[in-house]
């Protein structure tokens, strides 16, 4: 994409997206995220009416009564964009690719959290590390992570959540508001999803297309592997080759809600043929 054409993409994403956190996002993303981050400030004596879960048993052992932690609010939050770029993310049969619908998504958020004067950091993922924005503030900030989510290219194709999750664990020691955007076409995530979902406070938000649910029979089709591109010639109207369709998409689905309900993390589903603003509207609202 040449460097006119990405400007435009970026003006016409930026343009929507402000609109959409200015109008309907801003006070929803303050109002449900206010206040979530706490840090630690001294210890004092334990009061009558102090919640025990806050006591501080070295403290306490040391001085033979208790002592509670004392927390106060962060001022200033950060929020971070895991976001899935494998090939997957390029499907769609709608009128938007589900990549296109992510990085609408992360530019409305980011916006959001502008608005907020909080910083904003970005995580681009395959089955590796493809990008990693450090959290900072700003406007000229922002766009830069929209230009990244629309021109750049990964040097591999396939997925790995876990792997994303341990990386983002790693490098954000302080808590943070992390949304984890994918079609989470993976297993083997729940350890780390457990580990990130106790520290930060996350949220996944799954974007997948009706087609990926439900095979459509149009007889035999030649079809490539996105994520292995591997090459076949498919009988879309076999009843066996449905049935595991569903299965494996099923499966996938099941461990993406018990995974996340399990580590207490929050879910947006979203159909890439539906409102991505009805979805996060109510999200916000059910949270707030």
């Amino acid at each position: 994409m040449d460097t006119k054409a990405l400007l435009k993409k970026v003006r016409k994403i930026e343009i929507k997206t402000r609109r959409l956190s200015n109008h309907l996002f801003g006070g929803e993303y303050q109002s449900t995220f206010k206040g979530r981050g706490m840090t630690f400030s001294e210890v004092r004596p334990y009061q009558f009416g102090d919640d025990v879960r806050t006591i501080d048993w070295n403290v306490t052992a040391r001085y033979n009564e208790p002592f509670v932690k004392v927390f106060e609010e962060e001022r200033e939050l950060t929020l971070m964009l895991v976001v899935d770029v494998s090939r997957s993310s390029q499907y769609g049969s709608h009128e938007q690719f589900k990549m296109e619908i992510l990085t609408e998504i992360s530019a409305t958020l980011a916006f959001s959290a502008l608005q907020n004067n909080d910083k904003v950091g970005l995580i681009l993922f395959t089955d590796q590390i493809e990008l990693y924005i450090p959290p900072k503030k700003g406007k000229s900030h922002i766009l830069r992570i929209i230009r990244e989510l629309i021109e750049f290219t990964p040097n591999n194709s396939r997925t790995n959540i876990s792997e994303a999750l341990k990386f983002m664990a790693n490098v954000q020691k302080k808590r943070a508001i992390v949304f984890v955007l994918s079609d989470f076409m993976d297993t083997n995530y729940a350890s780390n999803l457990k580990i990130a979902a106790k520290k930060h406070d996350l949220t996944g938000i799954r974007i997948f297309d009706k087609h990926e649910v439900e095979l459509p029979n149009l007889g035999l089709v030649p079809m490539i592997d996105q994520e292995t591109g591997k090459y076949q010639l498919v009988h879309t109207g076999s009843k066996t080759l449905q049935r595991n369709h569903r299965n494996y998409t099923s499966k996938r689905e099941l461990y993406f809600d018990e995974s996340f309900k399990k580590s207490g993390a929050g879910t947006i589903i979203c159909r890439t043929d539906e409102s991505y603003v009805k979805k996060l509207l109510s999200y916000f609202k059910n949270r707030g």
